[in-house]
């Protein structure tokens, strides 16, 4: 038994063998597995435990790239969700054309597939894979599917190929038995696992089975039990697959905390996307994805615990001012940075304000690395990237904090001209002067507290939102 949050229901968990062995033994389930790259795993445990011919119709393999392109449409990459999705559109269309009549009124029909890249000979390629499932919950029901995005992180092929069928199964048995707990759901794709042999970072539930199902705590729930490490969502709140958003794209990023949205963090980002554009080629700065990231640590209300209509305002409303959305459980910046340049491969900003600045110079958050400060400075920068500063009003005295006025411990001073000098610290003097007053929780004190005039530090869509739907304690 185990939860990995506090008031979770007890879940128990069951290992692979049974899990496989329970779905052959369900004799409503009925199906078709397609599987592409690092053999066919998954399905191999339906055969191995026994009864599989009560639960599959067809088992099948279109390794060649022709033969694959001739059954399911030609594809610009073999390994990618639109051939994971032309894959379960062909063989559940197959499956419940061929058999609905003959048994259509006693079995929920299914349809499993993945696409996948394991460890080459030479160790040079990306391991990962698309997988799914499209299923009927109740015999001649309307289908639910589930679509997940997994990265193999062990070093051999043979163990790839072991993590993948797991997966599999616990992918399969969560559709079947857990669809109704689609928390529980999550958890248990880590049952016989660990997160140091599988990431999944994007999860998507549709279909009537998951009407309810809000795809954005799915993600946030990966994070949670670290089978993820990011979660990404464009305007209209969808998923989005992170590689394929930073992929050789340059990158312009605001870490914040967004409670609320202000005129600041929107001016912050206005500011470095000018001064980001001048140092790009004329064909990069049309490519360029501006996000805005939100930290875990910046979520949690208790360990492990998130306020999810709190998780929830912030998205929307970053999503109301047009900006996709990233939350991650890279605290450090430069876990950040080593997380982007990992798929871009272009230039990419990090857009801070001065006081967070200072706190990137304080050397108490660097004690877990043997090299401390100068290790994590080394990290962050090695990528070519530079951070570009907004200045800091302090209300205290009136003074203005920027990357030339800004003072570090003695001992750091020399560290931090020679960033300064070297270009890694951008000083942003494009900024609107009239905004520098306004800080984030002076704007929730006031919507807490009734007082109208947060209204003027939030943009007008902003503004709207927290109103329409009374988020952040605004009660009207």
């Amino acid at each position: 038994m185990s939860t990995n949050y506090p008031g979770a229901m007890v879940r128990e968990k069951v290992d692979t063998h049974a899990k496989a062995l329970r779905v052959n033994l369900d004799p409503r389930r009925y199906g078709t597995f397609a599987e592409i790259g690092a053999g066919q795993e998954v399905v191999r445990w339906f055969f191995r435990v026994g009864g599989a011919a009560g639960t599959i119709a067809k088992s099948i393999s279109a390794y060649d790239m022709a033969i694959s392109d001739a059954i399911y449409g030609p594809c610009d990459r073999y390994v990618c969700r639109a051939r994971l999705e032309s894959m379960l559109d062909h063989e559940h269309t197959l499956t419940s054309e061929r058999l609905r009549e003959k048994r259509g009124d006693s079995t929920a029909f299914f349809t499993f597939a993945d696409t996948v890249s394991a460890r080459n000979f030479k160790g040079t390629n990306e391991c990962h894979g698309w997988m799914g499932v499209r299923f009927q919950v109740f015999p001649r029901d309307q289908d639910s599917q589930i679509i997940l995005h997994v990265r193999m992180l062990d070093t051999e092929n043979i163990l790839q190929q072991e993590a993948l069928g797991v997966i599999g199964v616990n992918l399969l048995y969560g559709a079947f038995f857990l669809h109704h707990e689609p928390e529980q759901l999550v958890e248990s794709l880590l049952d016989s696992l660990t997160t140091s042999r599988i990431e999944i970072d994007m999860i998507e539930f549709s279909g009537i089975g998951f009407r309810q199902v809000d795809n954005r705590l799915m993600s946030l729930k990966l994070l949670q039990v670290g089978l993820s490490k990011c979660a990404m969502f464009d305007t209209n709140g969808e998923i989005l697959q992170p590689s394929e958003v930073f992929y050789k794209r340059p990158v312009l990023v605001e870490r914040g905390s967004f409670r609320p949205v202000t005129h600041v963090n929107i001016d912050m980002l206005r500011a470095a996307r000018e001064r980001f554009d001048a140092d790009l080629l004329p064909e990069d700065r049309a490519r360029v994805v501006t996000i805005t990231e939100l930290t875990m640590r910046n979520l949690l209300e208790s360990e492990n615990d998130p306020n999810h209509r709190d998780f929830l305002a912030r998205v929307d409303m970053l999503a109301a001012c047009g900006l996709i959305v990233m939350i991650s459980d890279y605290f450090e910046y430069y876990r950040l940075a080593a997380f982007l340049s990992r798929w871009s491969q272009r230039r990419i900003g990090i857009v801070m304000g001065a006081a967070s600045l200072k706190e990137l110079f304080e050397p108490k958050y660097y004690q877990h690395l043997d090299g401390g400060i100068l290790e994590s400075f080394g990290r962050l920068f090695k990528f070519d990237l530079k951070l570009y500063v907004y200045p800091f009003l302090n209300p205290s005295t009136g003074d203005l904090i920027t990357v030339e006025t800004l003072e570090v411990a003695q001992s750091l001073v020399q560290l931090y001209g020679y960033l300064v000098d070297r270009g890694c610290l951008i000083s942003l003097d494009n900024f609107t002067r009239e905004f520098l007053p306004i800080f984030s929780r002076d704007a929730l004190a006031k919507i807490s507290a009734g007082d109208s005039s947060w209204e003027s530090m939030v943009p007008e869509q902003v503004a709207s939102l927290i109103k329409e739907r009374h988020l952040l304690g605004y009660k009207g």
